[in-house]
């Protein structure tokens, strides 16, 4: 019995040992980091010191803080940055759904400044910027170190405004220059939702915003009642959106309770799950997802979650690997900070930030030229000449789609999988001789 108690008197004095011997360590190494921060902030009020007294012009405090916030930002990564109150504000605006501009989502990559996608219908999109083009002069003024805010600031302005731009296109041997008029930009979030052939749906969704649920359940609803058999979700040059959209629109095809999108960061708090709700999912609709370059963030999370789940085959190219989550922080002068805090992963756990997703079927995007003899052409020059109400417009698109290389393979997707099915319950007939 002695023994016992003497054992145990050994074993937490052992114990006692190890968490002092870790309590100390910890502290140490806490008292490093804290006098390590203390030296740097002792760094920055010299030098904010001698600046204010030694440099040749006196200087407003408030702008030497404003420049070391935003330099402070800027070192972290591209997507934090420090926002003044005109920029904060500039945001806000943005959140709208309407604003003055070109209409093109941009980010610093690699150091320079990329559009991620042009918005269709808008001044950019019309004047042929493309994802991926480096911005590299703004009405002739360089880009070089410029961050978000300040390249949003130049790219805005008054409707019907010009702005020229010079631009690095990846293939081409030269310098592009685009002249661009602003325009107010307003979002639609369904481009397109119509059936195309054979029963195949089409639905192109350009941004992820408030409204993109309801809107999307009611067309997928509509498209229901036209007969549809299969569904090709459009997501090309889709810049993202709110996130919790964007779940909502993966969780149309999933079975409820399912993981959709996890974020992880350094603290608790910045750890988070998101799940499908739907209580009434299309879970045997065929289901293909068109992405390339352009689709980024909450398009990034759809595609990744559907392809995990095996619920949808991703056709197109590599996407834009944007799936870093940015919090805004205001600050008590009417400025914010924002700042990346956390990263997007799959169900599976594949961090999309940096890698973007990878289609199951590569298809490069492109044109197919069909054949027209001279009888079509001049039609087709007098119809593009002619005021398009909303019906030839539709006509227009049911003829152009099929020369979309991405599209047309998709759509021979789903017809397979119609034809594959319809073998495995015997609807298809032995041919006679």
């Amino acid at each position: 019995m002695r023994k016992g108690i003497l054992k145990l008197s050994v074993l937490l004095v052992v114990v006692a040992a190890v968490i002092a011997v870790a309590s100390i360590a910890i502290s140490q190494n806490s008292r490093v980091k804290r006098d390590e921060l203390y030296r740097v902030i002792d760094l920055f009020s010299d030098s904010f010191a001698i600046i204010q007294s030694d440099y040749v012009e006196e200087i407003d405090p408030k702008t030497l803080v404003y420049g070391a916030l935003k330099g402070m930002l800027l070192s972290l990564d591209a997507h934090s940055q420090f926002m003044d109150p005109e920029t904060y504000n500039e945001l806000k605006i943005d959140t709208t759904g309407q604003f003055g501009g070109l209409g093109i989502e941009i980010t610093i990559k690699d150091g320079l400044l990329t559009v991620v996608t042009p918005i269709e219908d808008t001044p950019a999109w019309r004047a042929g910027i493309k994802a991926g083009d480096r911005i590299v002069k703004i009405d002739g003024e360089l880009t070089r170190d410029i961050s978000l805010a300040e390249a949003v600031k130049k790219l805005r302005g008054k409707p019907k405004t010009e702005i020229n731009m010079t631009v690095l296109r990846e293939g081409e041997g030269k310098l592009l220059d685009f002249k661009i008029v602003r325009e107010i930009i307003k979002i639609k979030d369904i481009k397109d939702a119509r059936i195309l052939d054979d029963e195949i749906a089409y639905i192109r969704l350009v941004e992820f915003r408030q409204d993109t649920p309801r809107d999307f359940k009611a067309a997928l609803n509509e498209l229901k009642k036209q007969g549809m058999k299969g569904l090709i979700l459009d997501l090309r040059n889709n810049p993202g959106g709110l996130l919790d959209a964007a779940v909502r629109i993966a969780d149309n095809f999933l079975e409820r309770d399912k993981l959709v999108v996890s974020t992880r960061g350094r603290k608790d708090d910045q750890n988070m799950e998101f799940s499908s709700l739907n209580k009434k999912p299309d879970l045997d609709l065929p289901l293909v997802i068109l992405v390339n370059g352009g689709s980024a963030s909450g398009s990034e999370i759809v595609a990744a979650a559907l392809q995990d789940y095996k619920r949808a085959i991703i056709v197109g190219t590599k996407t834009f690997g944007k799936g870093s989550v940015q919090t805004v922080i205001p600050l008590s002068d009417g400025s914010a900070i924002r700042l990346t805090t956390s990263k997007y992963f799959s169900p599976n756990g594949r961090v999309i930030h940096g890698e973007g997703v990878e289609p199951d079927i590569a298809v490069q995007g492109g044109e197919i030229k069909l054949l027209a003899d001279e009888t079509t052409i001049a039609e087709d020059i007098f119809e593009e000449l002619e005021d398009e109400s909303e019906d030839k417009s539709k006509e227009k698109f049911a003829e152009k789609y099929k020369t979309d290389n991405q599209l047309m393979r998709a759509m021979d997707v789903l017809r397979a999988i119609k034809i594959f099915e319809s073998t495995k319950s015997g609807q298809v007939s032995n041919a006679k001789s």
